[in-house]
């Protein structure tokens, strides 16, 4: 082909996932698109929190925070752990908490919505 680099395009295609990892990548950015998981991991970022104070939080019901916790636990983005009788999550991965501050940058410094 005119105007193709070869030794660009091998460097391109090394840099491919394999196909199922490419779709683990997509299902955990389709995980994380959704404005009230933002808003869990967010708040979690202060603290771990029980589902009444996520949904006290997020001015939701405790159940619809508890849905959405489902996601991300599935995920395997937050974690549980008992103390007596109450569930409190928190941030799994810490380098979660990294990967969104800088799309939150990016988004600030980008001027928000278009």
């Amino acid at each position: 082909m005119f105007g193709v680099d070869s030794g660009r395009v091998e460097r391109g295609k090394a840099a491919l996932l394999p196909a199922d990892e490419a779709e683990d990548v997509t299902d955990l950015f389709k995980v994380l698109a959704h404005p009230t998981r933002v808003g869990l991991l967010r708040a979690m970022s202060q603290e771990d929190l029980c589902v009444c104070d996520l949904a006290e939080v997020l001015d939701m019901s405790v159940s619809a925070v508890s849905h959405q916790l489902g996601a991300l636990r599935q995920a395997r983005l937050v974690q549980c752990r008992m103390e007596g009788k109450m569930a409190y999550y928190s941030i799994r991965e810490p380098l979660l908490l990294s990967l969104l501050d800088q799309v939150v940058d990016h988004v600030r410094d980008a001027g928000g919505r278009r």
